[in-house]
């Protein structure tokens, strides 16, 4: 009989039990799929008492998870616990340093320490897999490894975090303030236990990350990310953009420029009628642009028991089909060190901002806006209650350089009531 492949699982929580499951009840489709049997040696969690809804009595239990990955009888780690340090990266460490094949879901940990643990992993001649670390359910990571393989990428796009695409659609569809949905969203569940991570764009940023060093055969540089979160958007900028044709994403955005390599994760406005537009509620989507294959859009769950356990077992599948890929895509000592740019590109702006209610504030503002070199496309100014007047403008196509420019112009002209908002109307 074929030796198995035996796993051991660091982590038992959502994803972790639906991983477990997925083996219990599908064992002979798994066998047949990869050509050895999957089996689980043992299991490590904070509390062995816990009831997870799956039977573990047939595994071996492990309190310290850096024992289960260095266990004789396990070939495989699969690390599940999340965290970009302690005892995630303690264990990662040593199952690598004892010769183990790793499949994690750690999007943080390999955002901020992918190249030490590709290179060490590279040179035992083991695999890091992360499929289920970015965008769930969707196969992002091997079709930019494996599937584009033969292309060179030309720009990354995509919604990665659902629960700020739930926030936003959820606004508009019911016409609720930001800060109404953010509450309900946490009741749901749909928060980290850090809400930072999702609103304010931590955790996409750390998918973008990863989804760049292996587009642009780079390290991973998740420091130089831009990030800005959904915290500003209210229900009047959705409203607003839904009148011009626009839906605002938490939008990710990464390609390779003369300047260097650009990486934001910033809210931006999409036509309503593209892909990313007509995206609704928890779900992913990632645009994914090469030179053969023009654009190529993969949409899915981004989140949740079943996507990101299939995800993991995808990777496990191949480790047992005796697929290695570096990695990154390539050798980790061979990714380069890129410049970090910022967007040179440039692109039409939406602006909004509250004025003083008083005679020549809005010629003020127009006039800063030409003095940068920015022209304006349509401007609207909506009634009001004294004394400030809400104003919208969007530009022709101009440079951040040439925005960033105008706002410190605004703060010198006296009317404003308010810090104005600035959201890039993104081509997709």
């Amino acid at each position: 009989m074929t030796t198995p492949l035996r796993l051991g699982i660091a982590g038992l929580g959502t994803v972790g039990a639906g991983v477990v499951k997925i083996i219990q009840q599908r064992a002979n489709l798994l066998a047949q799929r990869s050509g050895r049997p999957v089996v689980i040696s043992a299991v490590s969690a904070r509390s062995r008492a816990k009831d997870r809804g799956v039977d573990l009595t047939a595994y071996g239990w492990e309190d310290d998870p850096v024992a289960l990955a260095t266990r004789d009888d396990v070939d495989v780690f699969v690390e599940l616990m999340g965290g970009s340090d302690g005892p995630a990266k303690a264990a990662t460490e040593a199952a690598i340093a004892a010769g183990k094949d790793v499949v994690t879901a750690n999007k943080a940990m390999l955002a901020l320490h992918g190249q030490p643990l590709a290179e060490a992993a590279e040179a035992q001649g083991c695999v890091i897999r992360f499929e289920a670390a970015v965008a769930g359910g969707i196969p992002v990571v091997k079709a930019l490894t494996e599937g584009l393989a033969g292309n060179q990428i030309t720009r990354v796009m995509g919604v990665m975090n659902g629960t700020c695409n739930y926030i936003l659609t959820r606004m508009e569809s019911a016409g609720l303030p930001y800060d109404e949905v953010f509450e309900e969203a946490n009741k749901l569940g749909y928060l980290e236990a850090d809400p930072t991570l999702d609103v304010g764009g931590i955790d996409a940023g750390h998918k973008l990350a990863l989804l760049a060093a292996i587009a642009f055969g780079t390290r991973v540089d998740f420091p130089s990310v831009e990030l800005e979160g959904i915290g500003r958007i209210t229900i009047e900028d959705i409203r607003r953009a839904a009148d011009m044709g626009f839906k605002i994403k938490l939008l990710g955005v990464s390609q390779m420029t003369g300047r260097g390599l650009e990486q934001r994760m910033t809210p931006c406005l999409v036509p309503a009628s593209s892909p990313l537009g007509q995206l609704e509620g928890g779900t992913n989507m990632v645009v994914l642009e090469g030179d053969n294959v023009g654009q190529i859009v993969l949409r899915g769950a981004g989140a949740g028991e079943g996507p990101t356990a299939s995800a993991v077992m995808s990777d496990v599948i191949d480790v047992a089909r005796g697929i290695r890929v570096s990695t990154f895509g390539q050798p980790a000592p061979s990714l380069e060190q890129a410049r970090p740019a910022r967007a040179t590109a440039a692109a039409p702006y939406y602006l909004r901002m509250d004025l003083l209610d008083k005679p020549g504030a809005l010629a003020k503002i127009a006039t800063v806006l030409g003095d940068s070199g920015i022209s304006i496309d349509r401007m609207r100014q909506y009634g009001h209650d004294e004394p400030k007047a809400p104003v919208l403008i969007v530009t022709h196509k101009t440079t951040r350089d040439a925005l960033d420019h105008a706002l410190k112009g605004f703060d010198a002209t006296g009317v404003l009531a308010s810090d104005p908002v600035a959201i890039r109307i993104e081509a997709v």
